[in-house]
């Protein structure tokens, strides 16, 4: 069955889930007309409900009963659909289902998992099979790791229109945020936080810079790698003279990194054999910042210990469960709607050249943003096939999407610019 012959172009797959309700009404405002959309999820009666409150625009859309763990309904959901947009977490206990049904069919998948581990299962279980068919397996389309993997992949193709050399030394900084959390997050959060505590190869798993890499025996082992500053995590404190603040650790890069250095392995070490990354929060001011990025690095190491012990974690995971949002809930809509989030990326080349980047969104980065981010992959793979990279199997957004995705999400409002 080829994709012209489905009867839905893209169908939202945990459509009454808090996340995918936002997608589902991203949808329903950025489809064009001709677009045939579904919403996918356990209850039907869940699923008329989440169709009713998307108003007249999304009164005729199709609504398909799945369940996650049933390979017949996914099976089925995969032959039907285009695209298929998963919002159904923690992916690590739902997902891979999914994902070998949408290899098996040609189906393209998004979404916008910040799993490691998933994302490698999905690697081993799904990529001969997604490239054989033709699929595009899209994973990290949200906030993680759509900012990261397009901001390096506008880099390296500045440097090379510009006859600069590839990249080397090469910094993410989140230099502001605004926004929510949803029970969602929490959740996954929660059960990679449970996996890498009980299971060693997980815990060796989120500890490989390169754990998405196709070619492991290719990169730098780890005690190599930790000299140029690209094997091992950040943990410390760090003046950055080109955006003139103090940098402290990321909680994101543990996922946006490897998705970053998947990106260069899978298009052949494009952005050099060189390429080191990094990501960090910014906190301005020379003086003011300093304690401050220090604060925020001693929290993140403190967190990250917590997590690693049987007893703090199950105290941890106490804390959690009781100041965060539960299962199927998020911020309020003023929350997401007032959020924001800011980005500048730069990387010296071999040249001995600086590129940087910009990248800036208005709305909830988590949440309104991502759904811009995620709707936007869907309908690129829907109706700009013919632009998109000419490859397939499991990706991700830089090496699926590449400049089709910039275009799309900067005509949707994104600041994406090289400076």
């Amino acid at each position: 069955m080829t994709q012209r012959e489905r009867d839905l172009d893209v169908v939202v797959h945990g459509a009454t889930g808090f996340t995918g309700r936002l997608v589902a009404r991203y949808l329903r405002d950025a489809a064009p007309a001709g677009v045939a959309v579904g919403l996918s999820g356990r209850s039907s009666d869940r699923l008329r409900e989440a169709r009713e409150a998307l108003g007249p625009r999304a009164a005729g859309w199709q609504l398909l009963r799945t369940d996650s763990a049933d390979d017949a309904d996914v099976a089925a959901l995969a032959a039907r659909a285009s695209v298929v947009v998963s919002t159904v977490g923690p992916y690590a206990r739902h997902g891979l289902p999914l994902v070998r049904a949408c290899a098996a069919a040609g189906t393209d998948y998004v979404d916008l998992t910040g799993e490691v581990p998933f994302m490698r299962a999905s690697i081993d279980a799904a990529h001969e099979e997604a490239a054989r068919t033709g699929a595009r397996v899209v994973h990290a389309c949200g906030f993680d790791s759509v900012p990261s993997d397009l901001g390096v992949h506008l880099l390296a193709r500045a440097a090379r229109e510009h006859g600069l050399g590839t990249l080397t030394r090469t910094r993410f900084v989140l230099t502001g945020a605004s926004g929510g959390v949803s029970g969602g997050t929490v959740a996954s959060a929660r059960g990679l936080l449970e996996s890498a505590g009980e299971d060693p190869r997980t815990r060796r798993l989120v500890a490989d810079a390169y754990a998405l890499s196709p070619d492991r025996g290719r990169e730098p082992d780890r005690t190599v790698a930790a000299g140029p500053g690209d094997g091992a995590d950040p943990s410390g404190v760090e003046w950055d003279p080109v955006t003139g603040r103090w940098l402290a650790p990321f909680v994101m890069h543990q996922v946006n990194s490897r998705v970053v250095r998947r990106s260069n392995a899978v298009t052949g070490w494009s952005y050099g054999r060189g390429f080191t990354y990094r990501e960090a929060v910014g906190l301005p001011g020379r003086w003011r910042g300093a304690p401050l990025a220090a604060g925020l690095a001693a929290g993140t190491a403190a967190v990250a210990a917590a997590a690693s012990l049987p007893p703090t974690r199950r105290l941890l995971d106490g804390v959690l469960e009781r100041v965060l949002p539960a299962a199927g809930t998020g911020p309020d809509e003023r929350t997401m709607t007032e959020g924001w989030f800011a980005v500048r990326l730069h990387s010296t080349t071999s040249t001995g050249r600086l590129v940087q980047a910009r990248i800036r969104s208005q709305g909830d980065p988590g949440y309104v943003s991502t759904a811009r981010m995620l709707g936007e992959s869907a309908l690129a793979l829907v109706l700009d096939r013919a632009g998109l990279p000419d490859r397939a199997g499991v990706l991700t957004p830089a090496t699926a999407l590449g400049d089709v995705l910039v275009t799309r999400l900067r005509a949707a409002g994104t600041t994406l610019e090289v400076l």
